[in-house]
């Protein structure tokens, strides 16, 4: 693996935003695309909507819930096999969904099965960025956040016009197909070791307990791999602790308080803009539209905010930036039974959309800034564990 005494701040780094980009597509697009599946379902099952709407929730709930795992895989084993591991689990799960027989078949191969290859592939896709990139950080993780919307705004027609030309098993069928890119996103993350690791390691070697054989095994190596040797209980138990040591930091405290708060408020909009809009007299036309707004917007505020917190003025500030982008979502929320026609919801769209995107691309850069590049994948699966439970209970408690 190459080693740098810093994130080299572009050159293969790019392929990984490239990666990253593709990742996001085929995770966090092909779930939200997965709701164009609900009509059919309900048709085909003879289920309403409650029911059906649960295979969203669980697929949601998987891909955060299983974050965790991803990064003890991208960190104890490589990030290239966890990424591509969770792409056939992912490709397995749609591929099977397409023989489902009932709602409680696809609860398990695209809610669980499905979510569980996309956790392995997401928080070290992301967390990989960050050790690519330092000084031009927030404009990276604003190219490959961006995927999410792109991808939504592509594959959303694309996914219909499959489903109406080979029925909803077949659009399946082409998705697991699709979600095997994964494995090409897998290939490309290039692992890198940084001064900051080697000075992790050696850390671990000052430790009294190491005994001095081991010593001399483990001065052999970069980075603490369980691969290379058989290490003693204590040393496993130490070496694990260096990874989660994180989660007492105040700083991180309150960012996991914030995280949680965010996910319970941000996430039932999405289930609920276009029921909102056609309650209160848009036409169904209108709130597909105001939906629309909100996933191009969206890709804006990716882009265009984490280029401007790159900047010296903001840049010791992002952690400032991202609670603003958060307060200004909630003020949204708050304002929002009082739009009460289309002309009102078009405004709030644009603005809702803009700083959803703007907090999606800060919270890897927040976390970075709050543990440090070392243990970011470890953060990062954390930070994505706790959306879990607001993603899964959320939508249902706001309705």
């Amino acid at each position: 693996q190459a080693q740098y005494p810093g994130p080299p701040d572009g050159g293969w780094g790019w392929m990984i935003v490239a990666g990253c980009f593709l990742v996001t597509i085929c995770t966090r697009a092909v779930t939200r695309c997965i709701s164009i599946f609900f009509v059919e379902f309900q048709a085909y099952f003879g289920q309403d909507y409650a029911r059906t709407a649960w295979i969203h929730s669980i697929v949601d709930c998987a891909t955060m819930l299983c974050a965790p795992l991803g990064s003890l895989i991208s960190n104890h084993v490589s990030c290239q096999v966890g990424i591509m591991l969770g792409g056939l689990l992912a490709s397995a799960g749609l591929i099977l969904s397409s023989f489902a027989t009932s709602l409680e078949h696809l609860y398990l191969s695209l809610g669980v099965l499905t979510g569980l290859g996309f956790a392995l592939c997401y928080s070290p896709a992301i967390a990989m960025v960050g050790k690519y990139f330092n000084k031009r950080k927030a404009l990276a993780y604003g190219i490959a956040m961006s995927g999410s919307g792109i991808g939504t705004f592509i594959l959303a027609p694309v996914v219909q016009l499959l489903i109406e030309q080979f029925s909803w098993r077949g659009a399946l069928l082409i998705l697991g197909g699709f979600v095997l890119n994964l494995c090409v996103c897998g290939a490309l993350m290039r692992p890198i070791a940084l001064k900051e690791d080697r000075k992790t390691a050696s850390e671990f070697l000052e430790q009294n307990y190491v005994p001095k054989a081991q010593k001399r095994d483990l001065k052999q190596m970069s980075t603490c791999s369980p691969l290379i040797k058989a290490w003693s209980h204590e040393c496993l138990c130490y070496c694990s602790w260096k990874e989660y040591d994180f989660l007492l930091m105040p700083g991180f405290m309150v960012l996991a308080v914030s995280v949680l708060f965010m996910a319970y408020g941000c996430s039932p909009l999405f289930v609920y803009l276009v029921p909102y809009a056609l309650s209160v007299g848009v036409s169904h036309h209108q709130a597909a539209f105001l939906m629309s707004i909100l996933g191009v917007v969206d890709i804006i505020g990716n882009i265009t905010f984490g280029w401007l917190t790159d900047r010296r003025c903001l840049k010791k500030h992002r952690h400032f930036c991202y609670l603003f982008a958060v307060g200004m979502d909630g003020l949204c929320c708050l304002f929002l039974p009082v739009l009460q026609n289309f002309p009102l919801l078009v405004p709030f769209s644009f603005t809702f959309g803009y700083f959803d995107g703007a907090y999606v691309t800060l919270i890897p850069v927040v976390t970075a800034d709050v543990v440090g590049t070392s243990s970011l994948s470890s953060a990062l699966g954390v930070v994505y564990f706790l959306h879990a439970i607001p993603y899964l209970v959320s939508p249902p408690v706001a309705g």
